[in-house]
């Protein structure tokens, strides 16, 4: 897998396939590997650039403190030093909110966005909650928080599945200091103030029995986006690219088509 030194730390990444770049960002404690399903897909049409962030998978723990604001910086600079921006960008709950913050602070960098189960801000009582769950693994090891992370992600009768043991693995083989860290950062999470500022064609899709953010908040920021569009899955849990990859790639496919045909027209016209 290769690796490249940027925003003064070692980023392990994977690129596939040819076309325009789409960025793959993963959820908080996973690694690049959990959008097994989505490259397979994407990369028939598009060029795939999955990311370990800071801290996750193969990529660099760094001492603290993390920030949705740093996680975005790395990717940035991965981009600029593969060549690969504009992209489209897909985060995953983190990757959905470092996506945010790539669109707002690096706009340049971003040709359209798809939004899975995330959110844009959180309650005092949410904000206090992240940070629990960082501190629980600091006190008890990532054996005490793995199973009621694995609970809130995927539906009970898909628990015995192996995608849920290739998580549980991962979760058990995380850092506990990377992954305190990265709750912290989620606990600062505010873009909703600036969700207007958002130009590209954005699509917020989520899942129906997503335990970790409500409907009707993911409704709310598709609103708030200028070109936002809202997208349900039924059925589908928090990690639902995981478990419902049927519910969640044909829709986003269709979208990233759509976006790259309206960029090439554009392009067309200012000719």
């Amino acid at each position: 897998m290769p690796e490249a030194v940027v925003n003064e730390v070692c980023i392990h990444y994977d690129l596939n396939g040819k076309g325009h770049p789409v960025v793959l960002l993963h959820p908080v404690g996973l690694d690049l590997s959990c959008w097994e399903s989505q490259v397979e897909t994407l990369c028939t049409e598009f060029q795939v650039l999955a990311i370990d962030l800071r801290g996750h998978g193969r990529s660099e723990v760094t001492p603290p403190p993390y920030s949705l604001g740093i996680f975005a910086a790395d990717v940035h600079a991965l981009l600029l030093f593969l060549g690969l921006a504009p992209a489209h960008v897909v985060g995953l709950s983190l990757g959905g909110m470092v996506a945010q913050v790539l669109a707002l602070e690096y706009p340049e960098d971003v040709m359209s966005l798809v939004l899975s189960d995330t959110a844009s801000s959180l309650s005092s009582e949410g904000r206090a909650a992240m940070i629990a769950r960082g501190r629980a693994a600091a006190q008890g090891g990532m054996e005490s928080v793995v199973p009621a992370t694995l609970e809130r992600w995927f539906t009970t009768g898909f628990m015995g599945s192996e995608v849920v043991a290739r998580c549980r693995r991962r979760l058990l083989a995380d850092n506990v200091v990377a992954w305190e860290a990265t709750w912290q950062a989620i606990s600062e999470l505010n873009t909703e103030p600036r969700l207007g500022e958002i130009e590209v064609p954005t699509l917020v899709v989520h899942g129906e029995l997503d335990a970790s953010s409500p409907v009707e908040r993911a409704n709310r920021m598709a609103e708030a986006i200028r070109r936002g569009q809202f997208h349900l899955m039924p059925g589908a849990p928090h990690m639902a690219p995981l478990e419902r990859p049927v519910l969640f790639n044909p829709p986003v496919l269709e979208f990233l088509r759509a976006a790259q045909d309206r960029s090439a027209s554009s392009r067309k016209s200012e000719r």
